[in-house]
């Protein structure tokens, strides 16, 4: 009987808590007030773990107030989603656009009388299932009285998100280059598409269909065929490192587009790329290549035309 008591009360020990709970004292629970207060939820995590270490026996409470407020985060989160689902699905046609404009225009006289404007317009709106983009461009210029160029560019694609990467797409577009000697280019397309990478720092996606294409030539002809249509969407951030000026929040990032369009007798490509530079929140300046290439084109025009463009853009 004596034996079972001596080995009983070493075990009873070992089973007994090593430190009992005690209350949260007023100045920790007041600090954790406030650090919930300020929004910030890395403040907050890191006030609790301060909390932890400094009070080791209140750390069921520390627990219980830090579990309070996650779930209150996600409370407010989940309404928030709610709400701006709802704000969506009730917008007008003309709600919930957002986009960029840019502009850029050159004036020489003297020696040479020279005058050159290019202009971009780029609209997107997103709903829940389908997003809308819509681009307008124009690039004029005028040598000695004579127009050495004149292109214009309307276009707008529709999608419908399938799934999380899949979509359908929709496209028509305008297009006039006198310089590629056709007054007149419209192309009606559709297929799917897909978001290869989606995420802050890149996007990628790519699409394909069938295409009809009709031409309208500068000397009166035209020519309609089917075609296939594949086209490539890029934006790629660049680390914060690479930020111009910092007191602007400024940032760097490159983006550009492709668009490939082939039928039995000639094959176009246009391909974009830019590098644009924040001036200010709203206002970024914008270098940017273009290549046009058609493998056939009317007689006296070349197959590849390019231009380099320095533009501002304003986003809103």
């Amino acid at each position: 009987m004596m034996r079972a008591l001596i080995f009983a009360a070493p075990l009873a020990c070992i089973a007994a808590p090593a430190t009992a709970q005690e209350a949260l004292p007023d100045a920790a629970r007041a600090m954790i007030d406030a650090a919930i207060e300020t929004g910030d939820a890395d403040a907050v995590e890191a006030v609790v773990n301060t909390a932890r270490t400094a009070f080791p026996n209140s750390s069921e409470e520390i627990q219980a107030r830090f579990d309070a407020y996650k779930a209150e985060q996600a409370r407010l989160a989940q309404a928030r989603a709610a709400a701006q689902e709802q704000e969506i699905r009730q917008a007008g046609l003309f709600d919930n656009w957002s986009g960029e404009g840019q502009i850029g225009a050159f004036q020489s006289s003297g020696n040479s009388d020279e005058f050159g404007v290019t202009a971009a317009l780029k609209l997107e709106r997103e709903g829940i299932d389908w997003e809308h983009r819509l681009r307008l461009a124009a690039d004029y210029r005028e040598v000695e009285g004579t127009t050495s160029r004149e292109q214009f560019l309307a276009q707008y694609e529709p999608r419908f998100q399938i799934s999380e990467r899949v979509f359908a797409f929709g496209l028509t577009q305008f297009e006039r280059d006198t310089r590629q000697r056709f007054s007149a280019r419209y192309v009606a397309s559709g297929g799917i598409g897909y978001r290869v990478v989606d995420n802050d720092r890149l996007e990628l996606s790519v699409k394909a269909g069938p295409a009809y294409r009709v031409t309208e030539f500068v000397d009166g002809g035209t020519s309609s065929r089917l075609a296939a249509l594949a086209g490539l969407d890029f934006d790629w951030r660049i680390s914060d490192s690479l930020k111009l000026t910092q007191d602007a929040n400024s940032t760097v990032e490159t983006g550009g587009e492709a668009l490939l369009i082939v039928d039995g007798s000639n094959t176009s490509l246009t391909a974009i790329t830019g590098l644009e530079a924040g001036i200010s929140d709203n206002l970024s300046a914008r270098l940017s290549y273009t290549v046009e290439y058609d493998s056939n084109p009317p007689e006296g025009a070349v197959s590849t035309d390019t231009l380099t463009r320095f533009t501002l853009v304003y986003g809103f």
